[in-house]
């Protein structure tokens, strides 16, 4: 068989291998029967192409070949691969519970109540508009600039935000405490660019946005005329809110973000509002101190209100409703969001069958729930440890790189290794579980449940003010198939779902798992010491560690991999923000090199045998390009190139190779496109 792998004595069973090329095997066992485990399908590479020219093309130009983006999708990968084997699992699990009659309460009964409503096309579209109405008269009933802010408040706790965003989170300066964060929000369109475009692409969104307000409008009963009106009068206070917003770019920045303020400061700031009054309205209490993320957003909120007409609000506030609730209504709601959400935007052609979104809206309302059951029968124990392992091996290279580092002083490089020192790992799923019993989940109100599930989840949040800081708490869902780094816990996370083929698996060649799990585990211990987690010391909190001397000489780093990122073209005349993706490109740069490093330690004393023509080195860095592989649509690159703190995926398989050394000698490159001049090369960890 063609494929790098390992294999194993498998016990009687009917299975289906999904390899990560894309391909099916169906094979039925006996006791003897030896189980193949894909690490990496050579019918992926291209041999035609020089790898020290373009590396995505030699390992996965074949797999890019015969993997179109399907109609609907808007990208094609090896995570949507994953995904798709995911939903499998995930679908059997819903579909068990919705035919179990479990005790009200339990996650079997709100896993199978809930994916049933979402599966329910005639109830929901029998209901139409009729679960948000209560809410739309509600905000017809608002007679003045304060009712409008506390019905804001009203709607926001049962999904839809508006105006200003707020929330309860970890002081990002005192790490042991929670603190009310309030931002600048509003805007139905990705960020403040999209409104005043600079070419065609760029007004044909903003005047389908426009149409697509318009179109809810109408489809919730408004004359057509009329909601043309309102939707113009949308545009228009969401673009005064949007030129008073930061960029995605200067969000990135903690320190421009944190500005605490007493409650009697923040009056002063924003006097149109009366932020006692909010705040009751909010149900957030107990406390005297805010942190407000963008003060000038807020500041010009006075003379937003007073530019336009409380009706003209009044019209804004429905349309969010709309717009954020518009995926649980009937399916004209929901089919015209999509058509410009996923069409317009991401270039989707086409809706997914019914099951799967009504498998999608439960992933995201009862996630947690289905979590605890998708981890009793997928995730083995045993791959936790294996994980453990890697992470120790790129603890310990970490440690030795940052020891050995010309650049950083002995003082910063102290602070760096007690950082180092004091992460924490949460690998697979939560030690403890949330308790949702409260909660009415029923099989026939998708709408209902939605904002019950929200409404809970919003009082979480806010009753944290005055506790101690929940460490348990998980930030995605064991079934996400993703990863995080949490700065101000200084903790990695790994959901059980990432823990499969093409990133890990337990039967393996360690040089593939080390080029896929591997990278993931460096990258987000990257993110620990990237231009922005840096900025961060060991206990969470928002402190300078660094002399003068060497965050300078950090800086001349970054500056560099900004410049190098900013020339990747996606689409004429569309190029990666190197300065938005910095965060991520430091880490894709540290963490593969970590892995490297990592995986030669793990080599020691081994003697490499060849698999299929490629030594291990090579492997590495093909497992590297397999976690990557992925084709989209240029409207999807176009977008994610002005709203993703990601560079696209061609760059994060070849942007950090054309700067490692160990690239070149492992594939005996001595020129090509995948080699950076000695001046431009960036190495920062």
């Amino acid at each position: 068989m063609n494929i790098l792998n390992k294999t194993i004595l498998g016990l009687t069973a009917a299975t289906i291998t999904i390899a990560c090329g894309g391909n099916t095997e169906e094979t039925v066992q006996t006791e003897e029967t030896k189980i193949t485990t894909p690490a990496f399908d050579l019918s992926q590479i291209d041999s035609t192409i020089n790898p020290c020219e373009d590396f995505e093309q030699f390992a996965v130009g074949n797999w890019l070949k015969n993997n179109p983006v399907p109609e609907s999708e808007s990208r094609w990968g090896s995570f949507s691969v994953v995904h798709e084997g995911n939903e499998i699992k995930l679908r059997e699990i819903v579909e068990n519970a919705a035919k179990e009659k479990a005790k009200k309460g339990t996650p079997l009964q709100q896993v199978g109540d809930f994916y049933t409503s979402a599966l329910d096309s005639t109830t929901v579209n029998e209901l139409g508009i009729k679960p948000i109405q209560p809410m739309l008269d509600k905000i017809d009933g608002v007679t003045n600039t304060q009712e409008l802010v506390e019905m804001m408040a009203e709607t926001r706790k049962y999904g839809s935000g508006s105006i200003f965003g707020f929330y309860v989170h970890i002081d990002t300066k005192n790490s042991t405490q929670y603190v009310t964060y309030l931002s600048q929000g509003g805007l139905g369109l990705p960020g403040k660019s999209f409104y005043t475009p600079k070419d065609e692409r760029g007004e044909n969104i903003l005047m389908e946005y426009e149409k697509h307000i318009a179109t809810l409008f109408t489809l919730a009963g408004t004359e057509e005329n009329e909601a043309n009106t309102m939707a113009k009068q949308v545009i228009e206070i969401e673009s005064n809110l949007a030129a008073n917003s930061m960029s995605r770019t200067e969000r990135r920045d903690p320190n421009k973000t944190y500005n605490k303020m007493s409650l009697e400061d923040l009056q002063k700031l924003s006097s149109t509002i009366n932020w006692e009054g909010f705040f009751a309205a909010a149900e957030l209490k107990g406390f005297d101190d805010v942190v407000v993320k963008q003060p000038d957003f807020l500041k010009n909120l006075d003379n937003a209100f007073k530019a336009y007409p409380i009706e003209n609000w009044k019209t804004y506030m429905k349309w969010h409703l709309l717009n954020d609730m518009a995926g649980n209504l009937s399916i004209e709601f929901e089919k015209q969001a999509f058509d410009f959400y996923a069409t317009t935007m991401r270039g989707t052609k086409e809706m997914k069958p019914r099951w799967k979104r009504a498998l999608s809206k439960s992933n995201g309302t009862v996630g947690e729930q289905i979590g605890k059951l998708f981890v009793e029968k997928h995730f083995p124990e045993s791959s936790k440890q294996k994980v453990l392992d890697l992470i120790s091996n790129i603890n310990k290279v970490f440690k030795e790189r940052v020891q050995k580092l010309e650049w950083m002083g002995e003082e910063t490089k102290a602070k760096a290794l007690d950082k180092l020192s004091k992460f924490t790992y949460k690998i697979g799923y939560p030690d403890k579980w949330e308790n949702y019993s409260s909660v009415e989940i029923d099989s026939k109100t998708l709408c209902q449940n939605v904002m019950n599930m929200n409404y809970f989840e919003y009082k979480k949040n806010v009753n944290r003010i005055g506790k101690p800081i929940d460490k348990d708490e998980w930030g995605m869902t064991p079934q996400t198939i993703n990863a995080y780094y949490n700065p101000t816990m200084n903790e990695i996370v790994f959901p059980a779902a990432i823990l499969q083929p093409p990133f890990f698996s337990p039967d393996a060649d360690d040089a593939i798992n080390y080029g896929g799990i591997g990278g993931v585990i460096g990258h987000e211990f990257s993110h620990g010491f990237d231009d922005q987690g840096s900025k961060y010391d060991g206990d969470g909190n928002l402190n300078n560690w660094w002399t003068e001397d060497d965050n300078s000489k950090f800086k001349e780093r970054t500056t560099k991999l900004v410049n190098q990122y900013d020339n990747f073209e996606v689409a004429e005349g569309n190029h990666v923000n190197g300065q938005m993706t910095l965060g991520e490109n430091i880490a894709d740069i540290a963490g593969i090199t970590l892995s490297y490093y990592a995986l030669e330690k793990a080599m020691e004393g081994k003697k490499d045998p060849m698999i299929d023509g490629y030594n291990y080195k090579q492997r590495f860095f093909l497992g590297w390009a397999q976690v990557w592989h992925t084709n989209a649509t240029e409207e999807f690159l176009i977008n994610q190139v002005k709203t993703d703190y990601h560079s696209p995926t061609r760059f994060r398989t070849n942007g950090p190779l054309v700067n490692m050394t160990e690239f070149r000698e492992a594939f005996g490159c001595d020129h090509g496109a995948m080699i950076a001049p000695d001046s431009l090369r960036v190495m920062i960890w």
